[in-house]
């Protein structure tokens, strides 16, 4: 932004110089016609070349610094939007990943729920062995069902590890790739 505002100031010098070298050159130009109507009361008042070159050199220098001022908005427009695309790709990314952390974190709770549920009917199975009132048969079924859940539990738990991963993993790259460029650079 520092060099939109230098752009500025130059443009509004060159302004201010054309303003002055307008007013030099249109009161110049009321003495010649004063001069003209009066009779020959001074010397004639001659357009000197070098407010003439001068002039075309401001204008010049104009036409560059708005040539240059167009370039520096074309260019800010265009990193705006870069910018806003980025942001609002970004912002969906954040939304997408926050939807299926909160649909696993569902999934995990209800799972542990269930693995809990699971590991007191067994208990009660036990105790029923126990007392010789529970069949065998029925205690291994349970107890199979109680490790098939707590296998299911763990493999949520690695798509809970692995979707946190998937999400730091490029930001670790990223930051990876910023501190050796930002090495590279200082040497």
């Amino acid at each position: 932004m520092t060099q939109i505002d230098e752009y500025e100031r130059r443009l509004s010098l060159a302004f201010d110089r054309i303003a002055y070298l307008a007013d030099r050159i249109s009161g110049q130009a009321a003495a010649a016609t004063a001069q003209t109507s009066a009779p020959a009361a001074t010397a004639p008042v001659e357009t000197a070349p070098a407010d003439d070159g001068e002039l075309v050199k401001l204008r010049a220098e104009l036409a560059d610094e708005r040539l240059a001022n167009a370039q520096l908005e074309e260019r800010v427009k265009a990193i705006r939007q870069k910018q806003d695309t980025q942001v609002s790709v970004l912002d969906t990314q954040v939304r997408e990943q926050q939807a299926a952390m909160s649909a696993l974190e569902i999934q995990l709770e209800q799972l542990r729920q269930a693995n809990a549920q699971l590991a007191a009917s067994n208990a009660a199975l036990r105790e029923a062995n126990a007392a010789g009132v529970g069949d065998a048969v029925l205690v291994n079924d349970g107890l199979q069902a109680e490790l098939a859940s707590l296998k299911a539990d763990r493999a949520a738990e690695r798509a809970e590890v692995d979707g946190v991963l998937a999400v730091l993993t490029p930001l670790l790259a990223e930051a990876a790739t910023d501190e050796t460029s930002s090495q590279e650079e200082t040497v």
